[in-house]
């Protein structure tokens, strides 16, 4: 009987899955020192990257329950990390802002981060982990534009 010759399963799923994977729990591991580890860091990074936004868009976007997000935000504040200022637009809402201390933390977190990802990646040359990044994000763009970074990886 002769064989029959099958084509190979796609193995991007499982790929994007396990480098998803690892990829949290490294950051969970960086960001461990924040009162709430990588959610924190997604707060803090959208607070310092972006136009500061507001706390009920913010939830929504990282997919955080708002009241998880209120104890998120209080403990951030406490920490001396954010500050909630009034919304000039809609005196009800407020825009999360990154306090100098913020700042500094999220700079620093983002230079562990990008080495975690050096480190995840490792196998791969730095030409080639920039094409990948750069892929991915072509990719990502392509199927979701203008989708909050942050929060496409909190629903994942």
């Amino acid at each position: 009987m002769a064989a029959v010759s099958r084509a190979r399963p796609s193995l991007l799923g499982w790929s994007l899955t396990a480098l998803l994977r690892e990829w949290k729990a490294r950051v969970a591991a960086v960001a461990a020192d924040l009162p709430h580890g990588e959610r924190s860091y997604q707060v803090l990074s959208a607070a310092v990257h972006e136009e500061p936004p507001t706390q009920a868009a913010l939830a929504a976007r990282l997919g955080i329950d708002r009241t998880v997000m209120t104890y998120v935000l209080d403990e951030l504040e406490s920490a001396g990390l954010i500050e909630r200022h009034q919304d000039p637009a809609d005196r009800r809402a407020r825009r999360i802002v990154a306090t100098p201390r913020g700042v500094d933390a999220v700079d620093d977190l983002d230079a562990r981060v990008r080495a975690t990802e050096r480190e995840l990646l490792g196998g791969l040359s730095a030409e080639q982990r920039d094409l990948l990044c750069g892929l991915l994000e072509h990719a990502a763009t392509g199927v979701a534009p203008g989708d909050d970074r942050c929060g496409a990886v909190a629903r994942g």
